[in-house]
Parts: structure tokens; C-alpha cells; sequence
């Protein structure tokens, strides 16, 4: 039976800039980086001849694994919230006000200004990494 969460992870295109703007722009710190290659991991991902770059970055008790595919290389996908197996991260703040405009200010493009799709609902924007996942700031009621 399932007990808990260990890890999310994303696949990226190049993961020096990923732990950069996970650990430098989001507060994340670094848990290890290592590459694996061989039969025992193109067992577990499914391809032949896989080599893959990996970080583990951890906030709080959220683990996010970052992956880059030195081989096979993939392709990018269409990353936009509204395609079926598309994916994001919300993350909370006590100000989305103050926090919009720090990683503004570190050249991150947001989606939106903070809003709130009703009165009764918190106040978000959506921004983007490196990748173009959809990354999500909110401020509880």
C-alpha cells in the first residue's frame, strides 16, 4: 500500500541551469547530483543505451527530481497547463504580492499578475522555469 510521497520529478534539457534556478531563484537546496548509465537504468526508464544526468532538490519536505537525458535524447513537449499529462508545482508564500515582485525582479516571467479566480479562493500567478513547466505561487486565505 502506498504510505507517502518520495519525489516528484521533471525531465530537463539542461540540469546545471535547472539546480540553478531551483536551488539560486526558488530557495531549494541541493540533496545530490549524480549521472547513471548501464543496463540496471534503461531497465527501470525502459530504453536501451540510457545515460542520465540527476539532481535531487529538496524544499521542506518536498523532493523534486530533475532528470536530464544525455541519451536517448528526447523532445521538448507542449508544456501548457491545458494538455492532458501536463503537470505543475504550487508553492506557498505569505505574500504573493512581495514574492511576484522578487522573482520579477530576477528576470521571472509570470503569466499573470497575483490574482484570484473568485472572492472565496486564494490569490496565485503562474510563472514558468526554465523548461516551461508551470510553476505556481499562492497565499492561503
Amino acid at each position: 500500500m502506498i504510505t507517502g510521497h518520495n519525489h516528484t520529478s521533471f525531465t530537463v534539457s539542461d540540469l546545471e541551469r535547472s539546480v540553478d534556478f531551483y536551488t539560486g531563484v526558488l530557495g531549494f537546496t541541493l540533496e545530490r547530483r549524480f549521472e547513471v548509465e548501464g543496463a540496471g537504468i534503461s531497465s527501470i526508464v525502459g530504453f536501451d543505451g540510457a545515460h542520465l544526468k540527476i539532481a535531487f532538490v529538496r524544499l521542506g519536505d518536498f523532493r523534486l527530481e530533475l532528470v536530464e537525458y544525455v541519451a536517448p535524447p528526447g523532445r521538448k513537449l507542449e508544456t501548457a497547463t491545458n494538455n492532458v499529462g501536463s503537470a505543475h508545482i504550487a508553492f506557498t508564500t505569505d505574500d504573493v504580492d512581495a514574492t511576484y515582485e522578487e522573482l520579477k525582479a530576477m528576470g521571472i516571467r509570470f503569466r499573470n499578475a497575483p490574482t484570484r479566480s473568485r472572492a472565496d479562493r486564494p490569490r496565485v500567478a503562474y510563472f514558468h522555469d526554465p523548461d516551461g513547466y508551470t510553476l505556481e505561487i499562492v497565499e492561503p486565505l
